[in-house]
């Protein structure tokens, strides 16, 4: 195993860290058995950073890692969980989710407890209710050791939640496609200059750069060196000095043992300038798969009917750039209850709500029939019908 410098902390952490929030299940509940076996091997492997959350798998995750951590993998890691940014009403509510945490996990003190999700809504909410002076206290009575965020907006709200705390780490979404989504290159480098650790999460797009298209493996195929597709994304990250650690949220064994040989032989700068290349060519290939020219630039918002307009399209456009149109499907599906519980729209902002006023449409530089493509989408992924890749 490979290790990485973490932030300005005097700890090293395992280029591979493992995510437990895919673990792996039989009848919707977590298979244990093969759960704490994948665990075990990774630690046993030299994986010291675990990661968990309030929410994983319907709160039985902390659960899980309480007992699969006994026995003496407990002491050889750095464990993390995060508190349901979302959930947080008053102030009390601070110690209550992490009493129930703490519990669940059967510990005294938990290494790295993180703000859940922080976006542009939940930082000045929680800020505002005393969060920092909370944890300040909470780390002086050994519930936990340093608090962190995870973080899915844009990079001005990533630079803002940066400056307003002496942070010691961050967790954000990060992959070869990612590098101008959310807080992208531009805020890992920020957040690094600033001596802050940043923890990598969905690595690997939550499984869509497994499994490519024709088109993208093609690409993949001409380098002198043969990776498997979720080694080529994970390679990339290791490469940048910026990455303090990845993220796995694995779900086989398969996973763990391919990722741990991945991480054995990573390090800063061992791509090649061609293999750098390859990378910039499968962006751009991925791109030319999109169905919809959206650019994401928001200038169609709002929609009278509350429509995330942008989202529904990037939902649609994933689906066929990356051939998984299953995904796309849950991602829908989810948007209405993810919304809701972030407090960011107050119905449903599926592509089902427009009523073809055409106001948008005036609005946008594309010039995209957006009124002719919402019900196309909803069909597409509300309906469970053939998944359509051309407008009509």
């Amino acid at each position: 195993m490979q290790y990485r410098q973490f932030g300005q902390l005097d700890f090293k952490v395992s280029a591979l860290g493992f995510g437990a929030m895919r673990l792996p299940t039989v009848d919707d509940k977590i298979d244990e058995a093969e759960a704490t076996e994948m665990l075990h091997y990774a630690i046993d492997h030299g994986v010291n950073y675990v990661d968990t959350a309030y929410p994983y798998h319907g709160g039985k995750s902390e659960t899980f890692l309480g007992q699969a951590l006994k026995g003496g993998y407990r002491e050889k890691v750095k464990l993390a969980t995060k508190m349901p940014s979302w959930e947080i009403q008053t102030a009390d509510d601070f110690d209550k989710f992490l009493d129930i945490q703490l519990e669940r996990l059967q510990l005294d003190t938990i290494d790295f407890y993180l703000l859940h999700s922080l976006n542009k809504n939940h930082w000045p909410k929680l800020r505002d209710l005393g969060v920092r002076e909370w944890a300040e206290k909470a780390i002086a009575d050994g519930r936990f050791r340093y608090l962190g965020f995870s973080f899915h907006d844009d990079y001005a709200a990533f630079k803002q939640i940066i400056d307003e705390y002496a942070w010691p780490m961050c967790q954000i979404q990060y992959n070869y496609m990612d590098v101008e989504n959310q807080a992208g290159t531009k805020g890992l480098q920020y957040a690094s200059s600033k001596g802050v650790a940043v923890v990598i999460m969905e690595p690997i797009l939550g499984g869509k750069l497994v499994g490519p298209p024709p088109p993208i493996q093609a690409i993949w195929d001409r380098a002198a060196k043969k990776r498997a597709p979720a080694d080529w994304a994970l390679q990339w990250l290791w490469n940048q000095p910026e990455v303090s650690m990845v993220l796995s949220g694995m779900s086989a064994m398969q996973h763990v043992e391919e990722n741990v040989a991945s991480a054995d032989v990573s390090g800063v700068g061992t791509l090649t300038a061609d293999e750098l290349a390859l990378y910039a060519q499968v962006r751009a290939k991925y791109k030319e798969l999109i169905a919809i020219p959206c650019t994401s630039c928001g200038y169609c918002m709002p929609c009278p009917q509350g429509v995330d307009i942008p989202g529904n399209f990037g939902s649609y456009n994933e689906g066929i750039m990356f051939d998984k149109p299953e995904s796309s499907r849950g991602h829908y599906g989810w948007l209405k209850f993810a919304y809701e519980e972030q407090g960011i729209f107050d119905h449903d902002v599926r592509a089902a709500q427009c009523i073809q006023c055409g106001e948008c449409e005036t609005k946008c530089p594309q010039g995209i029939p957006i009124s002719e493509w919402m019900p196309v989408i909803h069909r597409a992924l509300g309906e469970n019908g053939p998944y359509v890749t051309k407008l009509g």
